[in-house]
């Protein structure tokens, strides 16, 4: 049985009195607190040898608690954050402040023990605890099959130094998985530096990734000051010819020499790299190097677009509603039910920066009433534009008769550029009478001539 003391500290009675239920059949001794006044009462009163502190409290939040305890140097124990879904700014804070680990709700009480025992061993055995609530924050959200396979193999590529080449639409979190890749590797202690390949003009482009030495004076490049860490280079088909050719110099030597100097020095860092989900295109059009792409590529990952795996969107909104939240102070609103089945169902053309968007502009209303089906249609009711991809455009947002007319149309003009314009073709294809086909494509305003030839 245990000897060890703990605080709970957290606004809702059914966490407080599950923890304490949990934590009392394992042997420890239980207080609980509502609020940050009853913590500092607590503490007062007994020796306490672990915290587990949320976040989301009335009075006091927990990050503003745990800086009061550090900054009075009163922090004797070590502290476990508990939250719905903390940020990155909150993790990074909290461990700066001292916190032992980090826990998600709804607890894993399987993990909130382990989590517990691992807080109370021996200082010895958990010198390296301080860091452990990053990665799990840096987490992307999402329960779903493709989700949770996706962060397994981040999870395992992290564990290597080769190069990783992260590939996908735009936002939908490449630079997230970059932070989460390098968070999880063995680098995590050290720098992550990111480099945006399109500020790497003809120009700038040595300079900035080699660095420059004059006088005896060494101004660092971005290899140099990612030291032993991570360098992400951001948006690869961005990088014009001079750029691609530094790069692939530098990485084919494992070294390079900064501008002025006489000196190689040698590259500590792993690289990754962000691409959109065309690069092959860029590739075969000769605006990207292949042998860069392969220097880059060794592990790569496809991140999927939100489309992919939208019954994670609830999650997400939930997500996100308590990031914005505590990060811009804006007014908490939960999602109806049937708001969030609603946005299940939306395409999410710009993914997961669209669904963030999206709930930042529904909390920025002075309502704090829940997020309703018409908020939401209101804000999504705008069309895609006709030249997107038509699994971008929304089409429940349309009553049938349109929605069916868009679709028809979208599909007969993807089905005329397959078949080169011949409509003879497209009839085989479609499984439609000739004439009857003509028919439709005039009606639907599809101008077959304009794609190609008539056979």
């Amino acid at each position: 049985m245990s000897s060890s003391h703990v605080l709970v500290v957290d606004d809702e009675v059914d966490i407080r009195a599950l923890i304490q239920d949990i934590l009392t059949d394992e042997g420890y001794g239980v207080t609980v607190a509502a609020n940050a006044e009853e913590a500092r009462k607590a503490r007062a009163d007994e020796k306490i040898d672990l915290i587990l502190l949320d976040i989301w409290m009335p009075d006091t939040d927990g990050i503003t608690l745990l800086r009061e305890w550090s900054d009075t140097g009163d922090l004797q124990c070590p502290v476990v954050i508990m939250s719905g879904h903390g940020t990155v700014d909150a993790a990074v804070e909290a461990t700066r402040l001292g916190a032992f680990d980090f826990v998600e709700k709804p607890l894993s009480l399987a993990k909130l023990l382990r989590t517990v025992e691992a807080a109370l061993e021996p200082e010895a055995k958990k010198s390296s605890g301080a860091r452990g609530a990053l990665p799990s924050l840096l987490a992307p959200v999402g329960r779903s099959e493709l989700m949770q396979a996706l962060r397994e193999k981040v999870q395992q590529y992290a564990q290597h130094d080769e190069s990783v080449l992260l590939s996908g639409e735009p936002g939908t979190g490449r630079g997230a998985f970059a932070r989460y890749l390098h968070a999880l590797s063995p680098r995590a202690d050290e720098l992550l530096i990111s480099v945006t390949a399109a500020s790497l003009t003809d120009i700038s482009a040595e300079e900035k990734l080699l660095g420059r030495e004059a006088s005896g004076e060494i101004q660092a490049g971005a290899f140099e000051r990612a030291g032993s860490g991570t360098l992400v280079i951001d948006e690869l088909t961005d990088l014009g010819e001079v750029a691609q050719r530094i790069l692939l110099a530098a990485l084919e030597d494992r070294s390079y020499r900064r501008v002025g100097g006489s000196e190689n020095v040698s590259i500590k860092c792993r690289v990754v790299a962000t691409a959109g989900s065309d690069y092959d295109a860029r590739i075969e059009s000769g605006a990207l190097r292949r042998d860069l792409v392969a220097h880059l590529s060794v592990l790569s990952v496809r991140i999927p677009p939100l489309r992919e795996y939208s019954e994670d969107v609830p999650e997400l909104l939930a997500y996100y509603v308590d990031k914005l939240v505590d990060s811009e102070n804006l007014t908490f609103r939960r999602f109806s039910v049937a708001a969030q089945n609603r946005l299940r169902n939306y395409p999410w053309p710009d993914n997961v920066r669209e669904l963030k968007n999206l709930t930042r502009r529904l909390l920025l209303s002075d309502s704090d009433d829940d997020i309703s089906l018409q908020e939401v249609e209101a804000e999504i009711s705008a069309a895609a534009p006709m030249n997107e991809p038509l699994v971008k455009q929304d089409l429940l947002s349309l009553p049938l008769r349109e929605a069916r007319e868009q679709f028809e149309r979208m599909y007969l003009q993807q089905q005329l550029i397959l078949c080169d314009g011949k409509v003879g073709q497209l009839a085989k294809r479609v499984g439609m009478e000739r004439t009857h086909l003509y028919r439709k494509l005039r009606s639907l305003g599809v101008d077959f001539k304009s794609v190609g030839s008539e056979d």
